[in-house]
């Protein structure tokens, strides 16, 4: 069977390591205004700025994906919550809300045309950043197949979805579970 959908949707979080479901909350992040635009299960980076940014390939010190922000609107001065960042947005008090655990697994759709391996599980990929959505401002993001290998890179695959609309590896664009690989949180060196 096909897997169902051709379309990236960044990282979206499943669970956490261990046999436990608990969510354990999100992070709050300072962003620039002015940013590049973010979209919802976008990659965050930490920016040598101080600063979160939108994560692209090859990016690391990755925090997690983007659950929203929340900002005070320059032009009605409202507290506002929005699931993804415009890059013209002037706000200066804007907080990414970061699913941000090192423990945290996602699942990412695979951005190959054609058939996926068992044996990619234990490999490593960077993501192919695509702008997200202009309708729903979900990320379009998706995993590199072409850049799966053992090297250190953004991404750990440690298995196939277990929706069975999705786990198809005979099928083109396959969502795999994954994990951060190169986390801010996990890296001994600075921005």
């Amino acid at each position: 069977m096909a897997n169902s959908s051709a379309i990236g949707f960044g990282l979206k979080p499943i669970r956490a390591y261990g046999n436990g479901y608990e969510s354990m909350g999100l992070g709050e992040y300072p962003v620039n205004y002015s940013s590049d635009a973010i979209y919802f299960q976008d990659l965050v980076v930490q920016a040598a700025t101080g600063y979160v940014t939108v994560g692209i390939a090859g990016t690391e010190n990755i925090l997690g994906s983007l659950n929203g922000v929340f900002f005070t609107d320059a032009t009605t001065s409202k507290p506002t919550f929005a699931n993804h960042l415009n890059a013209s947005n002037t706000a200066t008090d804007i907080k990414a809300l970061v699913n941000d655990s090192p423990l945290q697994q996602y699942e990412i759709r695979s951005g190959n045309t054609g058939a996926s391996a068992q044996a990619d599980v234990g490999a490593t990929a960077d993501i192919t950043y695509v702008a997200g959505d202009s309708s729903n401002f979900v990320s379009r993001c998706t995993l590199n197949d072409g850049t799966i290998n053992v090297a250190v890179q953004q991404l750990k695959i440690i298995g196939v979805s277990r929706d069975p609309e999705n786990d198809d590896l005979t099928s083109a664009n396959v969502v795999w579970r994954v994990i951060i690989n190169q986390s801010a949180f996990d890296d001994t060196s600075g921005v």
